[in-house]
């Protein structure tokens, strides 16, 4: 079974997906970790960010990988740490907006997803990367509590910067951030974590 959570930045996607996947005993891949680390390895080898082409073949010869602990690996490296950088935030949609290397990375995500039971996340998992998964759910926040919890993961960056951040990420990936027609869509400003993996782990029970 597949399980899509999409998002905006900020929504609980990522704790809600990490969560859920632990609680359901699934694979949990973060599609966002995977265009991190390919924006963190063409920073190292010197390949233009602007160079959509060049990425693609950076990304499909170092295909991104998971360990059974999470952790994220990419020609070797364990960059788990590192691509939550905040030079990584910043430049990581110029990589992702690439046609070319956005094909590569589905791929890579399919594949990864496919193998059995898993929770995938990102921006355009039940309308793109895994339009079969059993349950699709879109998560939603107020921006002012979008910007607290990128604050809460990001100490030491300014209020007015992060809410900055936050527009224009949003604007970035407005194309790419949209419910399937038959997701759930869920406001998560005013509930818990647990209350919200609860709700999707009832209803995989309810699709299996």
């Amino acid at each position: 079974m597949i399980v899509a959570i999409d998002g905006p930045a900020g929504s609980g996607k990522s704790t809600v997906a990490l969560t859920l996947a632990r609680r359901l005993g699934f694979f949990h891949l973060d599609t966002g970790a995977m265009y991190r680390a390919l924006t963190w390895l063409a920073r190292e080898e010197g390949v233009g960010l602007d160079d959509g082409p060049a990425l693609a073949r950076l990304a499909r010869e170092h295909p991104v990988s998971f360990d059974a602990e999470g952790r994220v690996e990419i020609a070797g490296h364990e960059v788990a740490g590192a691509i939550r950088e905040a030079e990584i935030d910043r430049l990581v949609p110029v990589v992702a907006r690439h046609r070319e290397v956005r094909e590569v990375m589905r791929e890579r995500q399919h594949a990864l997803g496919s193998a059995g039971d898993a929770v995938i996340e990102g921006r355009d998992i039940g309308t793109v990367v895994a339009p079969e998964a059993e349950v699709k759910v879109f998560l939603v926040a107020d921006e002012s509590e979008r910007a607290r919890r990128r604050g809460e993961d990001r100490p030491g960056v300014g209020a007015d910067t992060l809410a900055e951040d936050l527009r224009i990420r949003d604007e970035r990936d407005a194309v790419n951030t949209r419910p399937a027609a038959d997701a759930l869509v869920l406001d998560t400003t005013q509930l818990s974590v647990d209350e919200v993996v609860s709700r999707i782990a009832a209803l995989v029970t309810e699709r299996r």
